[in-house]
């Protein structure tokens, strides 16, 4: 497993930084901001190696080609990108070896067309998915379908429920409140937003996440529950035949929300 750390930028994002307590070498993810990841590397004395994307959006390209020159650091992201400072371009199946550790490449696209994540296996599974999954969220279908974004969420519930994951942005308190209002019984919800209150007003991050939590709180991992499928379907105004259709319609409901 890599140590992760945080680095903030702009109002809600983070771009993770990987290490390992072998090497001073650092691989960083989505860095929309060159100046936030220069100033962690001159704190803590580390060297830029790798950089690794999720998907083309700038809050999360920025600072790549910056970075990219001054530290010589190699880029990787997906084949089908837009964004055109990628080297070492990835596909489904590929994988990334980083610092004697592999990343396993898998597409998921709905939020871009290019999305795609990044899954480390072992003992403590990691998962990078820029702006798929959310605790207790996921992202706005700005490019693919509600189909594709399902087929996402299909493969993250297929995932160890140990496994943490580092999305992108800092949005647990609204995607939270979104969740109370799907499912205003669940008392998991309830939970995890007297915990997030409670690390936000202490400045603290609400991430990671894991999937055994999100399983219980996440309404987008939880088309198939009733409760889910009935607030859906008042949403919706009429009958939800299938999981896509349920999932379809909470995440239409969320945009307006």
């Amino acid at each position: 497993m890599f140590n992760i750390t945080p680095i903030s930028a702009f109002n809600d994002n983070y771009i993770w930084a990987l290490t390992t307590p072998q090497s001073n070498e650092i691989a960083v993810i989505d860095p929309g901001d060159a100046d936030k990841v220069n100033q962690y590397l001159k704190e803590n004395g580390l060297q830029l190696s790798a950089i690794l994307i999720t998907h083309h959006h700038n809050d999360h390209t920025g600072g790549v080609e910056q970075l990219s020159a001054e530290h010589s650091a190699t880029v990787y992201g997906p084949q089908n990108s837009p964004f055109d400072k990628i080297e070492n371009k990835l596909e489904e199946g590929d994988q990334v070896e980083l610092f004697g550790q592999k990343l396993q490449v898998r597409e998921v696209p709905g939020h871009t067309l290019d999305h795609i994540s990044y899954y480390l296996d072992g003992d403590q599974p990691q998962l990078f998915c820029g702006d798929t999954l959310f605790l207790a969220g996921c992202g706005r279908l700005f490019e693919g379908s509600a189909e594709q974004m399902h087929q996402a969420m299909e493969y993250f519930r297929s995932l160890p429920d140990a496994t943490e994951i580092y999305c992108t942005h800092e949005y647990s308190l609204a995607n939270l409140a979104f969740a109370a209002a799907v499912e205003p019984a669940n008392p998991a919800v309830n939970e995890a937003i007297i915990q997030c209150n409670q690390l936000r007003e202490s400045g603290k991050p609400t991430l990671p996440t894991d999937i055994a939590t999100e399983k219980k709180i996440n309404p987008f991992l939880r088309y198939g529950e009733t409760s889910v499928k009935q607030s859906a379907e008042q949403f919706a105004n009429t009958s939800l035949p299938s999981e896509v259709s349920v999932f379809g319609a909470i995440r239409e409901w969320k945009n307006s929300f």
